[in-house]
């Protein structure tokens, strides 16, 4: 079992924030894969389920707000037995300029609050992500990761997403040093 668990908030807001291009990423590939969300209350969450070649893969969207995601991870990581091995984090990126992609491994959070609540709650920073460049900053981290996407940025986000898919994919079918040293 792999989890992929696209970062974001959960209120209608938000939805097309900087701050949920994780989510924006996984509701663009499940809707590729013809996948339905369930809401899971134990683990306060969206999951899809599709079939990798040797596996099963496990698309998740927190519920929790972007700062308790943590909490989410931490309850899927015990339930399915999963090691950090096979968790990939989908989150924004305020240090990457806006449509560069970046696969990482056993960093630090860079002050991104739902990536401090996983390594809080999973007890390592050692796990996969896909970083999904939202920069340059202009004014406060927290005004600019809460407002829309411009509407150049938004005519920009298909391709950037299908990007995201490719590495994502890439990543579950070749490995974290295959796919690093191709997209990066």
């Amino acid at each position: 079992m792999k989890l992929i668990i696209g970062l974001g908030n959960p209120d209608k807001e938000y939805i097309h924030t900087r701050h949920n291009f994780g989510w924006l990423v996984l509701d663009s590939l499940a809707e590729k894969k013809e996948l339905v969300w369930k809401k899971q209350k134990n683990s306060q969450s969206l999951m899809a389920e599709f079939k990798l070649e040797k596996e099963k893969a496990l698309l998740v969207k927190p519920l929790t707000f972007m700062n308790k995601s943590g909490l989410t991870v931490k309850y899927l990581k015990q339930f399915y037995k999963v090691t950090r091995h096979k968790l990939v984090i989908i989150h924004d990126d305020l240090d990457l300029p806006f449509g560069l992609l970046r696969l990482s491994r056993n960093k630090s959070a860079g002050g991104h609050k739902g990536i401090e609540s996983i390594i809080q709650e999973i007890k390592t920073k050692d796990f996969v992500r896909i970083r999904l460049g939202i920069g340059p900053q202009k004014g406060s981290a927290e005004d600019f990761v809460l407002k829309k996407f411009t509407a150049e940025e938004k005519e920009k986000l298909p391709e950037i997403i299908d990007s995201s898919h490719l590495i994502l994919e890439t990543l579950l079918d070749q490995g974290f040093t295959f796919t690093a040293n191709k997209y990066n």
